[in-house]
């Protein structure tokens, strides 16, 4: 049996609103989190991503207040990234009501913190966030990007994917920069190489446009399937998503 898939709206937040762009900028909003959250668990979402898609730059912490709230309406797991630099402000993210949450800038600029959070809280708590773009000087032709994709840092992607999966992490999710908002497709070479260079579960990021991405995410080695754009401005539904997959012999969580 293949493992089961889940469906993972994403709500990137900005000042306290879901907001979604394209490659990163262009960005519009989307709504208020706690009612977003609470419309996507009623569509049967699996699970959901909340990520202070700012929290990085501005040099300061998640913002608790809308983690309480989301916390507050939410029937699903959710992950929260965005700001979380060391246990401590993992920990306090996690006290808020989030179920796991998501590192990636921190991450690579320090990388024993991802195996501290491991340790302290358990692997399936921690997830590694790993924007990605193109870069063919690189072994894996794909570039490792920091501050939510801003800065590029000279590192393969795949490598670092591979480093990651060392410290135990329960999930590992790659973002292409190219694809983002795009709705052109999920970056596939990316989701093949580190499905198959890892053990932890993949989540498919950045790119989502039609139903059939979403299957080609999964023969590429995805088994959480994330989007935003296509599900907040409901040009794809949940449930007819979830129908689409089951049709064509996915098996869902």
């Amino acid at each position: 049996m293949s493992k089961p898939v889940s469906i993972m709206p994403c709500l990137d937040m900005q000042n306290g609103r879901v907001v979604k762009g394209v490659h990163f900028v262009d960005i519009r909003d989307a709504g208020d989190p706690a009612e977003c959250a609470k419309a996507y668990c009623r569509a049967q979402a699996d699970e959901l991503a909340l990520l202070d898609i700012t929290a990085t730059i501005e040099n300061r912490p998640t913002m608790l207040e809308v983690v309480r709230r989301v916390a507050e309406v939410t029937t699903v797991p959710f992950t929260v990234g965005g700001g979380i630099s060391n246990v401590a402000s993992a920990a306090v993210v996690l006290e808020a009501g989030a179920n796991k949450i998501s590192t990636s800038s921190a991450a690579f600029r320090k990388p024993e913190i991802i195996k501290e959070m491991v340790v302290e809280f358990g692997p399936e708590k921690v997830t590694v966030a790993i924007d990605v773009d193109v870069n063919e000087s690189l072994p894996s032709g794909y570039e490792v990007y920091i501050d939510g994709g801003r800065t590029a840092t000279g590192a393969d992607a795949i490598e670092w994917a591979k480093k990651v999966d060392g410290f135990g992490v329960s999930v590992i999710l790659p973002t292409s920069k190219a694809g983002d908002g795009a709705q052109t497709g999920y970056d596939l070479p990316v989701i093949r190489a580190i499905a198959d260079s890892c053990s932890a579960k993949i989540v498919a990021s950045g790119g989502a446009g039609k139903k059939e991405h979403f299957y080609e995410a999964v023969e590429a080695g995805a088994t959480i399937l994330l989007a935003a754009s296509v599900f907040h401005f409901h040009i794809i539904d949940i449930p007819e998503l979830k129908t689409y997959l089951q049709t064509r012999g996915v098996n869902l969580k």
